[in-house]
């Protein structure tokens, strides 16, 4: 339920207060309109590998030089009508993923994650005046972490009983994305926002990993702000 400011309300049918209910919650997530982004491209980063089976075969000889893949991706969240949006990637039209990458060997983590999606999203120099886009990206908490225990395309959101040495693990950040931001997408992807409505429970078109992050973002309030930096709703406010 979101819940319009006094300044946006159109109605003067107000429920009676429900009481507080916002205990231990972790900390209002201000979200700014998919209009506030500025989107451009930049040339095209072709997959690394041809099929499937030539990832899964490049993870295997990663496992046995390196040991297990570390994976980050980020949930980069706006709004669109006061409802969150996800900025997700598409490539050919079919597939969905998050920015965001595996980390070199050795590499730190939060470092590495940024430099992946300064990879995957920064505009190239000189396109942009440097205001616009030189920001540093704000990773938020981890809300997700996801095992691949074999060689195979199954991951879980567990490490399986069975299993000692999973060959990868991917962990999903939540990214606070500033009031204004150019994010450069390659010429062979789209970036979408796709609303957490058309998320939650469609594993069918956007896998478990991606279907599943409404779950995850659940324990979140949300304060939804417009282009005039006004603040226009807030989801949830059970106590209004």
């Amino acid at each position: 339920m979101t819940t319009i400011t006094e300044a946006a309300r159109k109605t003067t049918l107000i429920p009676p207060s429900s009481g507080e209910f916002s205990s231990r919650q972790p900390k209002t997530i201000r979200l700014y309109p998919v209009s506030n982004y500025t989107f451009g491209t930049k040339e095209a980063q072709p997959e690394e590998d041809p099929s499937v089976s030539a990832r899964l075969q490049r993870l295997q000889g990663h496992y046995e030089q390196f040991g297990m893949r570390r994976t980050c991706e980020g949930v980069l969240v706006c709004h669109e009508h006061g409802h969150p949006h996800i900025l997700m990637l598409q490539i050919a039209n079919a597939f969905f993923k998050l920015p965001g990458d595996y980390l070199h060997p050795g590499e730190d983590e939060i470092e590495g994650f940024t430099a992946r999606l300064n990879e995957r999203l920064a505009p190239v120099n000189a396109q942009y005046p440097p205001e616009q886009h030189t920001a540093e990206w704000e990773v938020g908490d981890c809300i997700a972490q996801w095992w691949r225990p074999n060689f195979e395309t199954f991951t879980y959101p567990f490490i399986p009983p069975h299993v000692s040495r999973p060959k990868e693990c991917k962990k999903l950040y939540l990214i606070n994305l500033p009031k204004h931001k150019v994010l450069s997408v390659p010429k062979n992807m789209k970036l979408l926002a796709v609303p957490l409505f058309e998320l939650y429970d469609n594993s069918a078109r956007y896998g478990s990993q991606l279907s599943a992050i409404p779950q995850y973002l659940s324990r979140y309030n949300f304060e939804f702000v417009d282009e005039n930096n006004v603040v226009i709703g807030r989801s949830p406010a059970l106590n209004h």
